[in-house]
């Protein structure tokens, strides 16, 4: 069964082109190794909640806009593979103390695929 890695992050409106540079490049270690998709999407309609919201969720300001990604592979075993040659590619450890973004807001996770039309 496929799998997905999920991830939402708040990014300063100023960093916006850092940021796709960094995924651009990202998105090529990920598919080099064996990711099947790569996608990083800009929040367009994304409203602040009063309870709950994506821009809630990441603690985002109004000089910042919402991104949501994903990444999908074969399987959680694949997945995990993938991850351990991801984080010790030396194209992103520099790239991962210069973040255009504040990590510690990101949320991410792991899942696995329920339904698939």
């Amino acid at each position: 069964m496929s799998y997905v890695d999920g991830f939402i992050v708040a990014v300063p409106k100023d960093k916006i082109e850092a940021y796709k540079d960094l995924a651009r490049m990202a998105g090529a270690v990920w598919r080099e190794h064996g990711a099947l998709t790569y996608v990083e999407a800009i929040g367009d309609d994304v409203p602040y909640g009063e309870r709950t919201s994506f821009p809630r969720a990441v603690q985002a300001t109004e000089n910042e806009v919402v991104i949501f990604s994903w990444i999908t592979y074969e399987s959680k075993q694949s997945r995990d593979a993938i991850l351990a040659k991801v984080m010790a590619d030396p194209r992103l450890k520099d790239q991962m103390e210069n973040m255009p973004f504040d990590g510690k807001r990101m949320i991410y996770g792991g899942f696995n695929i329920a339904v698939e039309v």
